[in-house]
Formats: C-alpha cells, structure tokens, sequence
C-alpha cells in the first residue's frame, strides 16, 4: 500500500490546528461517525462495566480524537487501537479546557476527555477508525435490585450492546432489542436507535438456577426425520425451522449505502456503499450487480489512508477464466465488479468506499408524472436521495427525511431487523 506523503508545512499547519491557534481563528469542531459502543457488566454488586468503544474520526486533518467521560463515573482506560492497523494509540486524560485548545472547541469547559493521538492525521475525503477499551465504576447506572440487578443508562449513541453477567438471564428489557447467546455462555442485547433522542434505556436481568450451559452446534442433519448418518446417501426433505441460522449482532454491522437518483427518465442512481474487510490475507472485493441492472463508472478507495484502488468489471467467463470464485452459478449474463488491494494482514482491517452508477429500468422508472423506486434493502444503514426539483409523496418504509445542502430531499432507512426491508418510494417534480 502507498504511503501518504504529507510535506513539512502541512504538519506544522496540522499542529496549528490541534492548538486552535491559526491566526486567532478557532479549530474546526470534531466530527466523527460509525459509533457502536459495547457494556460488557461486570460482577454483579461492583457497579462497573467493561465499555468497548468504536468511533470513526472524520475531520480532515485532525491529529487527536477526543472522547468525553461522563460525569459521575470513574475510568480505567485499558488502551486505544487504530482498527486499520492494530496499533495501540497513546492517550491522556485531560480537562475540558486542555481539550479545547488542543483542538476540539466544542469541549465542555468542566469536562474530562481521553485524548487520542491519531496514527496520521485523518485524510481528506477519507478516516481514521479507532477502539477504545475502558471500565467505568458507576453504581447510578449498575446496580443490585432485590434478587436482580439492574443496568439503566441514558444511551446517546445510536448502535448499542449490552452484555450480562455470566450466568444471568434477562427479565425486562424497555426498548426494542436483539438478544442472543454468544460462544462463551453470555447473554448478549443489542438494538439500533433510529429516533432523534437518547434512549433511557434500562435491563433487568436474574440468575439462573445451575448457570447457562454452553451447548455444542447442532448438526441440523441429526434432526430431519429419517436421517441416518451411517446409511444415508442423500440428506432427507429439511424443515421448516432455520436450525443452523445465525442470529448476527446486526447494530455491529457496519456497511452501509447512500443511493443519489437520476433523473427517472434515465434509470439511473449513482451510490456509494462502505464495506470494512477484516478477514486476513483477504485482496479483493467482489460486488455482483442484481439481475436486470448493470453498472458502470467504478471507482474505489481506502478510507483509511485515502489510497485509489485498481477496480474491473467483469462478465461471464471473464470471471471464471480470472480464477474469482462466487457463490452462484456463472451465466454469460452475469456481472461483477472486482475491486483489488493489498491483502489484509493479521490483526488489520480495511475500510473501503466504492462507487458506481446502476441503471436499473425494473426497479426505477418515471410513471407518468410520478418518479417510483421499488428495491429491497439489505444493510442496517440506507439512505436514498431524490433528484433535482423532485419532492416526496410515498414512503412505504418508515425513514428519516432531511433536505441536504443543494436542496434535494433524502431520506434513512436503519434497518434493525435480520433481513431486507422493501423500500417503496414515490415522488414528483416541484
């Protein structure tokens, strides 16, 4: 991977920035995106909680990320990792004020933040993702209650887990929330907060007579009926039950995509869609275009450093000849796009933007006077924005609506559900 070069005079303006001192103009505020914050509870009756923070710096230029400590709690900060490259980060705790002159001048003057030196300054256009991994002792927010114990928090960030105590089961939980058991025996809650507020939110949770074994996969051919393992020759009909589904921590997820329409009468909708990679020795990312759509205009980059990929669009046998492997069968008709990097190391991630233009005349079309959009959505995060002049009249899913800088209308879908959502769109010309 290249290298970012950055001359002798732009780290002295960086260093500017950071101390909020160019020529008396105050620093840019601190941006950032992508927060998922994990509570792991601790024993019961100690009032801490293990907190895995991930966040995404997004000010180009910023060399510190700040991170507030919330009033009321005592911290022990375990370490800060730069997710791109594994690196642990340093860091220092400091006052609201430190934090102000050192370049974030929304801090609060009587607060308290970590401060994170960044591996490089964010990039222009791109990111700098990073872990912190703390404890916090706050017996306000965890507590004992009779034979349960109780975890009640105001939670600001909108994708959220809260992990129990080994051996506890939940009772109540107040807000909308995915529950599962996780490898070690531990009963995990997660959910998505798609409202504009903080989520006051509160678990309950009990012990369990004995504690929770932790159980074996089950091999879903032992359960069909008629099925013998030493004398099958073929697997008998399945059932209806998904025995071998996986029930994934879906506020974790990360990918998401922004849909910018053309106007209808072409069928077109430039996008751009984030995907982090994190498998090892993993070079490349295959994007197979939908049937009855086609792609054109690729382009790629990291987010992470700012690098521009190698990026190919391939048909039918160009795809098997090239060695590239898909979970489908390859018919002449089918299309991908193949976008190549530099393979993931151990304990390394990469986080990729990839943009491409779709014409998609099923799904996407103008109706007489009427502009309809017709697609399945399957990431947590959607957004589709209308073109130039036209205003909505439908949306058959429920989403945010927002009115962006050049004036077209737009609108989020979070998905929280483990599976698609059929976005239903109608709009006309203003």
């Amino acid at each position: 991977m290249h290298a970012r070069l950055i001359s002798a005079g732009a780290m002295v303006l960086v260093g500017l920035l950071c101390d909020g001192a160019v020529a008396g103009q105050e620093a840019p505020p601190q941006t950032q995106a992508d927060d998922f914050t994990r509570y792991e509870l601790q024993e019961p009756g100690s009032g801490a909680f293990r907190i895995l923070y991930d966040v995404t710096a997004t000010r180009a230029g910023a060399a510190y990320y700040f991170n507030s400590i919330r009033a009321g709690a005592d911290e022990v900060v375990h370490g800060v990792t730069d997710l791109a490259t594994g690196r642990a980060l340093g860091f220092e705790v400091v006052s609201g004020a430190e934090a102000r002159a050192q370049g974030h001048p929304r801090a609060s003057a009587e607060g308290r933040y970590i401060r994170v030196e960044l591996t490089s300054p964010v990039p222009e256009g791109g990111e700098v993702r990073i872990r912190i991994d703390k404890t916090y002792l706050d017996p306000e927010s965890y507590f004992a209650d009779g034979g349960e114990i109780v975890f009640a928090r105001s939670l600001g960030i909108k994708r959220n887990a809260v992990v129990l105590p080994p051996g506890y089961e939940v009772t109540a939980v107040n807000y909308p929330s995915q529950v599962a058991l996780e490898d070690d025996g531990r009963i995990r809650l997660s959910f998505m907060n798609i409202g504009p507020s903080a989520v006051p939110y509160e678990v309950r949770a009990a012990p369990v007579p004995g504690g929770i074994e932790v159980l074996a996969p089950i091999d879903t051919r032992a359960t069909l009926p008629g099925y013998e393992p030493e004398t099958a020759v073929s697997p008998p009909t399945p059932l209806g039950v998904r025995l071998g589904h996986q029930v994934s921590l879906r506020a974790g997820q990360d990918r998401e995509i922004v849909y910018y329409l053309q106007q209808p009468e072409t069928h077109s909708f430039r996008l751009f869609h984030d995907y982090t990679e994190r498998r090892p020795g993993m070079d490349r990312y295959l994007n197979v275009v939908r049937t009855g759509s086609s792609a054109s205009d690729p382009e790629a980059f990291v987010l992470d450093t700012g690098e521009h990929l190698q990026v190919e669009t391939l048909r039918g046998r160009e795809i098997t000849s090239r060695g590239i492997a898909l979970n489908q069968v390859v018919t002449p008709d089918t299309e991908v796009v193949v976008i190549w990097y530099d393979p993931v190391e151990p304990g390394q991630t990469r986080r990729l933007r990839i943009w491409e233009t779709y014409t998609d005349p099923d799904r996407y079309m103008l109706v007489g006077k009427e502009l309809v959009w017709d697609r399945a959505f399957g990431r947590p995060r959607n957004a589709v924005v209308l073109p130039e002049g036209w205003f909505l009249t439908h949306s058959a899913v429920p989403g945010t609506v927002t009115t962006t800088e050049d004036g077209r209308i737009r609108l989020d879908f979070w998905n929280a559900r483990d599976g698609n959502i059929e976005v239903f769109l109608k709009g006309r010309r203003r």
